[in-house]
């Protein structure tokens, strides 16, 4: 091709790609959700150091949902699977899993305890739906901080035209969590095996307690 050609079909291309229209971050939030999907990364700080990672999520409500952590390279890491008021985290490269009570493990994880249909109501900009909590707005009318109990929300960035949350820190004593949301979805087809337990009585996995959890934690977070 010659050197005339070439730079004609470069700004063609250009062209094409100038006139696609990028694909949303967020999605509209419909009437009635029936699920949240999306990408996030997560910081915790506790205990004077903090820990970081990348994940994807699907909360079915009112109450089952799947947090699946990757690795730097896009692996999975872990997979906490919630239930209800049961939970599992799952180490795929430990071919191990630990099984508690939902709010002890929101809690020992992520620094907080908060139900399914709660979290849905944060991710979605419908804090105004939260039951029990004394809810702050700014001078725009959006909800921007809330508390119940010892347990606190802040909204430090929004989607452009949206209420739905960007940043959002929730703070617990000393432990402080920062949510950044990358992309989200609402009442999309989920995946036949996305909730199978397929952990349990799988060869080569075993039932862990938190103690061996948390050691393992040590060495790949630093936590």
């Amino acid at each position: 091709m010659k050197k005339g050609a070439a730079a004609l079909f470069l700004l063609a291309v250009l062209a094409l790609f100038s006139c696609l229209t990028p694909r949303p971050a967020v999605a509209p939030v419909p009437e009635t959700v029936e699920s949240v999907e999306g990408f996030a990364t997560f910081r915790l700080a506790r205990e004077g150091g903090t820990a970081k990672s990348k994940f994807s999520f699907i909360f079915l409500l009112p109450g089952q949902g799947r947090i699946e952590v990757l690795d730097p390279i896009g692996r999975t890491a872990s997979i906490l699977f919630l239930e209800n008021e049961e939970a599992y985290l799952v180490l795929p490269g430990r071919r191990a899993y630990w099984r508690s009570a939902r709010e002890e493990v929101m809690s020992k994880l992520l620094g907080f305890s908060l139900g399914i249909e709660d979290l849905a109501h944060l991710l979605t900009g419908r804090t105004d739906r939260l039951s029990g909590w004394s809810l702050e707005k700014d001078s725009q009318g959006r909800i921007v901080r809330g508390r119940c109990g010892d347990l606190g929300f802040e909204v430090r960035l929004f989607f452009e035209r949206s209420l739905l949350p960007r940043l959002l820190v929730l703070s617990r004593a000393e432990d402080r969590g920062s949510l950044r949301v990358l992309r989200m979805n609402f009442n999309q087809p989920v995946q036949p095996n996305a909730f199978r337990y397929f952990f349990l009585g799988e060869d080569g996995y075993r039932p862990v307690d938190w103690s061996e959890v948390e050691g393992w934690l040590r060495e790949t977070v630093g936590r």
